[in-house]
């Protein structure tokens, strides 16, 4: 077996363990993305294209390493350099040697593009492979043909190594060029979709407000800290002059001039004193725990469980609670929401009705409860 065959086959070989290693690559790549977080996501996807950089430089090194040697090989197989073969010998042979590692470096191109493709991830320019390669051949023919003449000789290597450079492709151009188009191409399409979307937010907030003129109300915003319900209800107990503390003395009877509370406060509460929304849900925990048959049915866990938790943690409350307090109070809560109003405690022979306004869309954190006053 001759040199430039063995060349050929260490290439081939050197072929298969890239692939190996850019399949490998491609899998912790994957993994990666598949765990990173909204935070981190950014510094993975910089972190994966580092990766692929690296392992194509270093592939491409190894490529350009291997041809040389193969090149090297071919000329240490090829005619004595005291032969006194003609010039027109050793063009037809530069031509040969040129064109058999231009097809030996395009196949290992050809690889090395197919496998980095599949990982979608744009990778920085890298140095070109096949002029350097191309000019290290035409360098070597030049020495090859120095029996014959130095002059000839140095001038046939440096032609060839020059008219191959002129002629190549710049591949790395091309493919920037490509993926550049696909992703305004990816763009393009999101721009659409997003603008066939249904805007639920500003759909959610043109319902409340048209709800808010229907019936003369105003809102008033609750924080979003996880208690907005009790405070919300807190609040329109307070513009009711209904009493937070769910035993509370016997008041005096109130005089004509008497005002309802500070918004918010409760008729109950006490400046300094525990907080107001504190005081509402331990109302509802408490009514809900002496009357357990009616909402353990609606748990999927042990009830006393589920009032601790509603009881002593920031633990958001729901239906359950607003029946609990409906009915504590003896008072109608109606709950404008997107597309209806909801009643609890309806029927029931109340006088006194609470306004809440529910969002699903309009608040980051998720749903929200605000109080609504009369204007």
């Amino acid at each position: 077996m001759d040199a430039t065959r063995e060349a050929a086959e260490t290439l081939e070989e050197l072929q298969s363990r890239h692939r190996k290693e850019l399949k490998e690559l491609q899998g912790r790549i994957t993994s990666k993305k598949k765990n990173a977080t909204k935070k981190t996501r950014k510094g993975v996807n910089e972190e994966c294209a580092d990766m692929e950089r690296r392992l194509r430089e270093k592939q491409e090194g190894e490529v350009v390493a291997a041809t040389m040697t193969a090149t090297s090989a071919g000329d240490r197989s090829g005619p004595d350099p005291d032969d006194d073969d003609d010039d027109d010998d050793d063009d037809e042979k530069d031509s040969q040697n040129k064109s058999r590692l231009e097809r030996i470096e395009d196949k290992v191109g050809g690889e090395l593009e197919k496998a980095a493709q599949k990982l979608h991830i744009s990778s920085p320019p890298s140095p070109p492979a096949k002029a350097t390669a191309t000019a290290t051949n035409g360098d070597g023919t030049g020495r090859a043909g120095a029996g014959a003449g130095a002059g000839a000789g140095a001038g046939a290597g440096a032609g060839a190594g020059a008219g191959g450079t002129g002629k190549k492709r710049n591949r790395q151009k091309e493919r920037l060029a490509r993926r550049a188009a696909e992703q305004e191409e990816a763009a393009e399409r999101a721009e659409e979709e997003a603008s066939h979307m249904t805007d639920n937010r500003a759909r959610e907030g043109e319902y409340m407000a048209k709800m808010f003129g229907t019936y003369g109300l105003v809102e008033k915003e609750i924080d979003p800290d996880g208690h907005c319900l009790f405070s919300a209800v807190a609040d329109q107990l307070g513009q009711h002059g209904i009493p937070l503390d769910a035993s509370p003395p016997s008041p005096p009877p109130p005089s004509p001039q008497s005002t309802p509370s500070p918004a918010g406060a409760g008729a109950g509460a006490v400046p300094g004193a525990t907080p107001a929304y504190k005081v509402v849900r331990r109302a509802a925990v408490e009514y809900m725990a002496s009357h357990a048959d009616d909402f353990s049915p609606f748990l999927d866990e042990d009830l006393d469980t589920y009032l601790g938790k509603m009881r002593d943690t920031a633990e958001w409350g729901g239906q359950m609670e607003l029946t609990a307090l409906a009915r504590r109070y003896g008072v109608e809560i109606r709950v404008v929401q997107d597309g209806r109003m909801e009643r609890i405690g309806e029927g029931e022979g109340v006088e006194t009705t609470l306004w809440l306004a529910y969002y699903r869309h309009g608040y980051g954190l998720g749903e929200h409860y605000n109080s609504l006053r009369r204007k």
